[in-house]
Order: structure tokens, then C-alpha cells, then sequence
């Protein structure tokens, strides 16, 4: 609509990364999808992808779910998260919802109710071999306060 005719669209040079910011204040209904790294400290009501990172900022708040290579949030999701590589949750962060990633970290005083499902490491090409024949692991539910259900 605004665009001018015959302009082409920028690709940052290889090897560069783009960055997308969502400030506080943004709301968004529908599915997001992005690449590179996004930070977010709006709203969200919809599902959100990346193949890069994603960071939630401490006033985000995400209904819908997220998946990423890399997930880092402060703020509050209700939805299920899913990474190919990391998932961190920070103090400040809420999740109500079930996470899927090979590394978890979650910080003292994240409010998570759901499950958790991680092997400790990253996913190398050749592993799928190892995983089908080692046993399954049996699933935990922990409540926010670490208290097993």
C-alpha cells in the first residue's frame, strides 16, 4: 500500500542477522512468523515462530503458542513453548503451559505450571539413531512451587 513501485526489498548482507522489535504497547492478533531474532513487550493473542530467537520481555503476554530455536522470556505466556535448541525462563516470567526443548533453564521465582520435557542437550544430526533405542523417560508435572504432582 505505502510501498513504492520497482523498490526491492532489503535483505540485511549474509552472515548478518536481522533484530524485530515489538514495543510495549503492541497488540496482535494471529500468527507472527520471523525470522532472525524478535523481542516482544507487547501483546500477543495468536501463535508466534521463529527459526531464530525469541525474547519476552517482562510486559509481554503471549496466549498462543511459541516455538523457536531459542525461547528467552520474562513475561507471560498461555500456550505451549517449543525450541529446537533452549528454552530460558527469567525470574519475572508465567507459563502456563507445557514446554518441549532439548535445554531447559528456568530462574528462581518463574511461576510454571505444566510439563517439561527435555533430553539436556541439543539435538546433533546422527542422535535420532541413539533416541530410538534408548528407553523412553517417564514424564514429571511440577507445580510452580517445584512440588512434584
Amino acid at each position: 500500500m505505502f510501498a513504492a513501485k520497482g523498490k526491492k526489498k532489503e535483505i540485511p548482507p549474509e552472515g548478518r542477522e536481522t533484530f524485530t522489535f515489538l514495543a510495549r504497547g503492541f497488540e496482535f492478533k494471529g500468527t507472527l512468523t520471523f525470522d532472525g531474532t524478535v523481542r516482544i513487550d507487547g501483546s500477543v493473542a495468536g501463535e508466534i515462530r521463529s527459526n531464530g530467537t525469541i525474547i519476552l520481555g517482562e510486559h509481554a503476554v503471549v496466549e498462543g503458542d511459541v516455538s523457536a530455536g531459542t525461547i528467552v522470556s520474562g513475561g507471560k505466556i498461555t500456550g505451549n513453548v517449543m525450541a529446537t535448541g533452549k528454552v530460558h525462563l527469567l525470574r519475572t516470567a508465567v507459563l502456563r503451559g507445557d514446554v518441549i526443548a532439548p535445554l531447559v533453564q528456568m530462574d528462581e521465582g518463574v511461576s510454571f505450571h505444566g510439563t517439561c520435557e527435555s533430553e539436556g542437550r541439543v539435538k546433533k544430526k546422527g542422535s535420532d539413531e541413539a533416541r530410538e533405542t534408548s528407553a523412553p523417560v517417564p514424564k514429571v508435572r511440577v507445580s510452580h512451587r517445584g512440588e512434584a504432582l
